[in-house]
């Protein structure tokens, strides 16, 4: 209980102001999370969700004491859904270690062209969808960026477990709107690490697509089925 007490109080000061110790530490496991995730190591996932489990505690707010100086709905909601994907993305990438060699978890693919457009209605029938929502809780303004980043957010763990290459470039998205948002609410720390997410989502995606030309280089080219349809 004393330990638990000391990690939901705990500050650290900067300038003249403080952080908020679950944030900077929560914003840690994400970022190894992130680097297990670019290796398809299976570890990230769970060290993923415990960044998430303080996380959540930090964007309710008010839920938990005022440790933060605004509550955003998408963000805490975000983490819920992020452990939730992350099970399943546990799971399957815990099933396909055998199958991708090189201790690696998954073999990176390109999504279709006919997923690409189902990701991108998603993303904007479910930022339309959820903005409302959001406002009726009181989420901080603007309001639909909020929106944007949880769909942002869901898609592309979503598509981390799947082993599309293009999730990297949903993170892009979700940090540009993302980083502004946070700024402006005043989780600072959250915010600059946000910011180192974008310029290392972008490193990912060009990892990821190497490791997929390779995985279709030794595959080859897909036979032809004699007859198909066209």
């Amino acid at each position: 209980m004393d330990f638990l007490r000391w990690l939901f109080e705990a500050q650290i000061p900067v300038g003249g102001s403080a952080l908020v110790l679950r944030e900077v530490l929560g914003n840690i496991f994400g970022l190894a999370s992130a680097l297990g995730g670019m290796r398809r190591k299976v570890w990230a996932w769970p060290v993923g969700i415990l960044g998430n489990l303080l996380l959540l505690t930090v964007f309710l707010g008010n839920v938990f004491g005022a440790a933060a100086p605004a509550t955003l709905w998408g963000q805490a909601g975000r983490q819920i859904m992020f452990m939730a994907v992350a099970i399943y993305g546990w799971y399957r990438w815990q099933q396909g270690r055998h199958l991708a060699g090189e201790g690696r978890a998954i073999v990176p693919s390109w999504a279709s062209n006919k997923v690409r457009i189902a990701l991108i209605g998603a993303m904007v029938a479910g930022t339309a969808a959820l903005t409302p929502l959001f406002d009726a809780l009181g989420s901080y303004p603007p309001v639909w960026a909020d929106a944007w980043t949880f769909m942002g957010s869901l898609l592309a763990t979503y598509g981390m477990a799947r082993g599309w290459t293009e999730f990297w470039l949903i993170w892009v998205a979700v940090d540009v709107v993302g980083v502004p948002l946070l700024f402006t609410a005043g989780y600072y720390a959250s915010a600059f690490m946000y910011l180192f997410y974008g310029f290392f989502t972008l490193a990912g995606f060009f990892v990821w697509r190497r490791a997929s030309k390779r995985a279709a280089a030794v595959a080859g080219p897909a036979p032809v089925a004699v007859g198909a349809a066209r």
